[in-house]
């Protein structure tokens, strides 16, 4: 069962575990970690599940969709490692993923 590190804005860890074939996204909404919005439910049309990945993950996730770009574009808190939540699929690859919650646009 993969596990997944998730710091709040407010600087709260938090370890989850998680079964194959959740996305990050889903994994935080089930933990209840509430503010992490994901208003679209996963559908790749909002940015509310923005996330920073740490570093030392970047290279093991999928290649960046040109909607996922383009919805990253439009927070003002977009950095490198940033991704929308919803397109990382969770896998026991990537066990021990971290990611910290950006704040809200």
């Amino acid at each position: 069962m993969p596990k997944l590190i998730v710091t709040t804005t407010e600087g709260e860890e938090r370890e989850l575990d998680v079964g194959s074939g959740f996305t990050v996204m889903q994994a935080i909404r089930d933990a209840g970690i509430d503010e992490l919005l994901a208003l679209c439910g996963g559908s790749c049309s909002c940015a509310t599940c923005h996330v920073y990945v740490d570093a030392s993950f970047i290279s093991a996730l999928p290649v960046m969709s040109e909607d996922e770009n383009g919805l990253l574009d439009s927070s003002s808190h977009r950095k490198e490692n940033s991704r929308l939540s919803c397109q990382i699929p969770l896998s026991a690859d990537l066990s021990g993923l971290r990611v910290k919650i950006a704040p809200a646009d």
